[in-house]
């Protein structure tokens, strides 16, 4: 089966906020240095643990938040923010500008995949993400048959 979505454009200001969730998800771990950090002031009283466990803390978000704020203002990412059409088989997505112009991303590219209340959201990189809103498919069977290629995939529990 071959579902054909409708033209989505991603904003950036969406972009920015679905890969900032994605590393904060995958990259829990920095709230545990954090965490140490901050211990230290049990054992030495000072203000200095805690000024430089909020100080690295925002530091290392803002890097990412540049990160994705840089990759929606390059020119050769352009072509995820433009108004693209989905075609989603059981072997690939293909990313389409229109019928003759598209890129193939094979499952196996896909390393994690989740569900919204509203979406799918593909990471493939840290910083390319693809989100696929409910609103682009033409019926409820569409959605399902999506999920049920994550779910076969592993990518989606």
């Amino acid at each position: 089966m071959i579902i054909r979505t409708k033209k989505y454009k991603l904003p950036n200001r969406v972009y920015i906020l679905l890969g900032m969730k994605n590393i904060i998800r995958e990259q829990w771990w920095v709230f545990l240095i954090a965490i140490g950090i901050l211990s230290g002031t049990f054992f030495i009283k000072t203000i200095w643990f805690v000024i430089i466990a909020t100080v690295g803390l925002i530091l290392y978000f803002l890097f990412w938040l540049i990160q994705f704020y840089g990759v929606t203002q390059l020119e050769q990412n352009q072509l995820i923010f433009e108004r693209l059409g989905y075609e989603i088989t059981s072997q690939q997505i293909m990313m389409q500008i229109n019928t003759k112009q598209g890129m193939p991303i094979l499952w196996e590219q896909v390393k994690r995949a989740s569900q919204g209340k509203d979406y799918f959201l593909l990471v493939i990189t840290k910083s390319h993400l693809i989100q696929l809103p409910y609103k682009i498919f033409n019926s409820k069977n569409e959605v399902k048959f999506v999920e049920t290629i994550l779910k076969r995939r592993g990518l989606l529990k």
